[in-house]
């Protein structure tokens, strides 16, 4: 189903390889995805991790080796890979038009599609021990397009924890077309986490605001789902669009250590505690 090509880390660091997870039906498609998980000893969780619109580069795949080394098998999974499966782009506005010129061809179920093909490989590879292989499922985290792909992953079954960074057009739109995709927070089982930066001029106030509302109204939809999960919420954080990211000039040093902090603290709660596990 899939095959390594070891990238030849010490053994000290995270095992990673890229790797590719074939189609099991007719609507999937290969998926090449960077793997990174615990060196010595077996993760104890999953995490999707989502790529902004450059691709799976050089930054993304250090994000999947961050997770690895607080414990998590963490897998990166491209967003293009039915247009650009090999995409890996820098930061520069050349990159940024041809990374959103992929991103304008993308669709809401194909993404889902892929995405729902990664989560079952990833929960594939965990431990009967980990929380992500039982009930208490997977985390996710996205960021800029990825952070928008991360809420319509939380709808998947496998999804029980969904970091969204900075994923702009979720109050305005949906890729493919259709109703905003705030309007599939009712889908979600799990927690949804968005976290954007307070200067994002790709987030402005109003959009800031309609998250809230709706993510508010969602989580009084499911007071009485048992087991309960943890409520959805919006964290805003000082800085720009990008700002988790030291490749990018937007990069703000603490609004980055806060945003980690956040997504692992979820993380512990959910995928290794246990607690606000997906509604049945």
């Amino acid at each position: 189903m899939c095959r390594l090509a070891c990238a030849g880390l010490s053994p000290s660091d995270p095992v990673a390889s890229w790797l590719q997870i074939d189609p099991l039906r007719p609507d999937q498609v290969p998926l090449r995805c960077w793997w990174a998980r615990p060196a010595d000893h077996p993760p104890r969780g999953g995490v999707l991790v989502l790529p902004e619109v450059f691709g799976i580069n050089g930054w993304i795949r250090s994000v999947a080796q961050r997770l690895a080394s607080a414990g998590y098998g963490a897998l990166a999974v491209p967003l293009y890979a039915r247009t650009a499966p090999d995409l890996e782009l820098g930061y520069g506005p050349d990159d940024l038009a041809l990374g959103r010129s992929h991103k304008e061809r993308t669709r809401t179920d194909q993404l889902l599609t892929d995405v729902g093909l990664a989560a079952d490989w990833l929960q594939q590879q965990l431990p009967p021990s980990a929380a992500g292989s039982g009930s208490a499922g997977l985390g996710c985290v996205g960021f800029c397009f990825g952070g928008h792909v991360a809420l319509l992953a939380a709808t998947l079954p496998q999804v029980a924890a969904s970091v969204d960074f900075y994923g702009a057009g979720v109050a305005s739109g949906r890729p493919g077309g259709g109703p905003a995709s705030l309007a599939m927070l009712p889908l979600i089982g799990g927690t949804l986490l968005c976290i954007c930066g307070s200067e994002d001029p790709l987030i402005p106030a109003a959009d800031v605001a309609a998250i809230i509302t709706a993510l508010s109204a969602a989580n009084a939809a499911r007071v009485s789902a048992l087991p309960a999960p943890l409520p959805h919420r919006l964290v805003l954080l000082e800085g720009g669009h990008g700002f988790m990211c030291s490749a990018r000039p937007d990069h703000r040093p603490a609004a980055e250590a806060e945003g980690w902090s956040l997504l692992l603290e979820l993380f512990q709660q959910v995928l290794v505690e246990g607690g606000g596990r997906r509604a049945p």
